[in-house]
């Protein structure tokens, strides 16, 4: 449970996403290493459209077989809404708008603080897909890539006695053609996946049209995680 209230930090205090969050631009660049054409996978979650149902937590859960009391996927419940006045998004007194929530999980950064402090490169990014993830049998178990993770999304899984993280279902769907298991269990398209490389995928022509934002990118760790925040609608 402490493992769980602690990586749930890495939003405390969110009553503006312009503290955390940084603008998005929609361009997207093509990576290339020795000529070859790499995917950036990404990930995007709609506030707008999630009604914290849970069922990608519990998917993501199956689907890894976590052990209980953890989990790749948290979603944080905010409200806006001060006793006594009208709601600051829809200007009524009574309504559903404080009802908002937050993908809590890896934020798949580009530039990873816990690939460039794991000492035994098992905490690296996937050659093939870019995507951050653990090579267990390397791991020793020094937690400092829990540590270097500025989003407290890192836990020690108690099932193999190693760092863990979301990495898109990378092993489990993602190498199988398959889109990762909440994206899956989503039943109100609050999540999107794709290769934002890619110009004609639906990902990155949503971005193109989506004002999102990203946790903390001014750090400097080029989160693949994007977030379209909720709409406020005039008073």
């Amino acid at each position: 449970m402490s493992e769980i209230l602690e990586r749930r930090r890495f939003l405390k205090g969110v009553g503006a996403c312009s503290l955390l969050m940084a603008p998005l631009g929609c361009t997207s660049v093509k990576e290339e290493s020795d000529g070859a054409y790499k995917p950036h996978y990404v990930m995007v979650f709609d506030q707008n459209k999630c009604v914290g149902c849970g069922d990608c937590k519990g998917a993501c859960n199956k689907a890894n077989d976590l052990p209980e009391g953890v989990s790749k996927v948290l979603l944080e419940q905010q409200s806006g809404r001060v006793e006594g006045e009208p709601c600051p998004h829809c200007g009524k007194m009574e309504c559903g708008c404080e009802r908002k929530f937050v993908r809590v999980s890896c934020q798949q950064c580009k530039n990873a603080p816990c690939v460039a402090v794991c000492p035994t490169g098992a905490a690296h990014k996937d050659p093939k897909t870019g995507v951050v993830t653990m090579d267990d049998s390397k791991c020793a178990g020094c937690k400092y890539c829990i540590g270097a993770c500025p989003y407290n999304a890192r836990f020690i899984n108690a099932n193999t006695d190693v760092a863990d993280n979301c990495d898109f279902c990378l092993e489990n769907k993602l190498s199988k053609g398959e889109l990762p298991a909440c994206v899956q269990a989503c039943r109100y398209d609050a999540l999107v996946f794709g290769d934002a490389n890619d110009p004609n995928s639906f990902v990155s022509r949503l971005l193109a049209v989506k004002d999102s934002v990203r946790i903390k990118a001014h750090m400097g760790t080029e989160p693949s995680l994007r977030y379209i925040p909720i709409v406020k609608l005039g008073v």
